[in-house]
């Protein structure tokens, strides 16, 4: 049952909030990638925003609101490990607010640093649990003891309305212009039930996807079960879109708006963040990328369309990068790591080395595992080529000389 549905009037009241903080955020054509998918394709640049995300939209438009609704403010309670916690931080600062921000005990010392910049004397932060979801229970704990407001991530109408002004600037900076397909990132949903609604309402015929991380598919489990459900566990690489329970508001209004919804591997993330840095120098974080990543998976539906993505982020930790750079490579199939069987005896390694490694093939990780019995030791071996079609020739030369081997599931490299 539908409970709440986004009015135009309130995203519009939103728009002219916003307003007062920043300007539209950049609308553009990217000619070169048009050019590849043979599409227009336009990217709502929310990696524009003072905070480096959409968020900010949602916090401020949700802080904002209860200063109209109450006499005084004693101060607001919010969670997040980044960019939510950055839009809270700024609202609090421009609106003389006091908040307090709690963070898992694993956030990195940037977001940290990022959150105490933005929010200055006005915010303190807790860094409470070990996940997430501790860290939202020791939050609205604190919201419920101290008698102050909670500003969700997402599930909250008024967080929902600021989100859905990036809709309302989308189709007011191509006015002239028809819309065939929005590609929407998919996390806790805030920002795709929000500019669905307003697209549902002033561009019926736009098709609408959703795009979700492989590793965290709530949305997709919901749609499956028709009702919201947690997740056991999740994989939570791309952070900013990565949660274990779909929005309670949120779902209902992304069933009757979106076309579809597709899962997204993490190792396409990782490959397209390079590929968008390489060839047009813009550097956007994984739930960012979401949206580019439709492209390659809808490649014969928008031939000759007009597509808008929107680009959510670009609060990447540089640190991140050889894990994207390895996550990429493995995804494309030019690295991966076998478990092989080799026999006890001089020369095994050698052997291997020049029979079965070809000349783009480098050994890139050598570990011995418990040795079986005397006349065999497992070892693990990663191995890195220029092709993927490099490596099938490895793996070919291995059944030809009857290796014992086994192939390593990528994804337990970072379990």
């Amino acid at each position: 049952m539908l409970h709440y549905y986004p009015k135009m009037k309130d995203i519009k009241m939103a728009s002219k909030i916003l307003k007062n903080i920043f300007e539209p955020t950049k609308f553009t054509f990217e000619k070169d990638i048009s050019k590849k998918y043979d599409c227009n394709l336009f990217l709502k640049r929310e990696d524009l925003t003072p905070v480096r995300s959409y968020k900010i939209r949602g916090a401020y438009n949700k802080i904002y609101s209860l200063t109209k609704e109450k006499d005084k403010i004693e101060g607001i309670v919010s969670c997040s490990a980044g960019n939510h916690a950055q839009g809270v931080a700024f609202s609090c600062n421009k609106l003389n607010i006091p908040g307090l921000i709690f963070m898992p005990k694993n956030t990195t010392k940037q977001k940290i640093d990022k959150v105490k910049n933005f929010g200055g004397d006005m915010i303190k932060i807790y860094l409470e649990g070990n996940t997430f979801d501790e860290s939202y229970d020791a939050a609205n704990k604190c919201s419920i003891e101290k008698q102050l407001d909670f500003v969700h991530p997402f599930d909250d109408r008024k967080v929902i309305e600021g989100q859905a002004t990036v809709g309302l600037e989308i189709l007011n900076q191509c006015k002239n212009t028809k819309i065939d397909y929005l590609f929407l990132p998919v996390g806790g949903g805030g920002l795709s039930a929000g500019v669905s609604t307003y697209f549902k309402h002033y561009s019926p015929q736009t098709k609408i996807i959703g795009l979700e991380p492989l590793g965290a598919p709530s949305l997709t489990e919901a749609f499956k079960q028709r009702k919201v459900v947690k997740l056991d566990s999740i994989n939570t690489f791309v952070d900013g879109a990565s949660v274990k329970k779909i929005g309670d508001l949120n779902f209902p209004i992304l069933q009757r708006n979106l076309d579809d919804i597709l899962l997204v591997d993490e190792g396409h993330v990782c490959s397209k963040i390079l590929e968008i840095y390489n060839n047009n120098g813009i550097i956007i974080e994984p739930a960012g990328i979401l949206s580019l990543c439709a492209l390659d998976v809808m490649k014969k539906d928008i031939n000759g369309k007009n597509v808008v993505s929107i680009i959510s982020g670009s609060n990447s930790d540089v640190f991140r990068m050889p894990e994207i750079l390895d996550r990429s490579l493995i995804y494309e199939g030019k690295k991966q790591y076998f478990k092989i069987e080799f026999t006890q005896k001089a020369g095994a390694l050698k052997n291997f080395i020049i029979s079965i490694l070809g000349p783009n093939d480098d050994i890139i990780l050598f570990r011995y595992t418990k040795i079986i019995n005397q006349e065999i030791g497992p070892v693990i071996l990663g191995i890195e080529s220029k092709s993927k079609e490099e490596i099938d020739v490895l793996i070919n030369k291995m059944l030809d000389n009857k290796i014992s081997f086994q192939r390593l599931n990528p994804s337990s490299i970072y379990a």
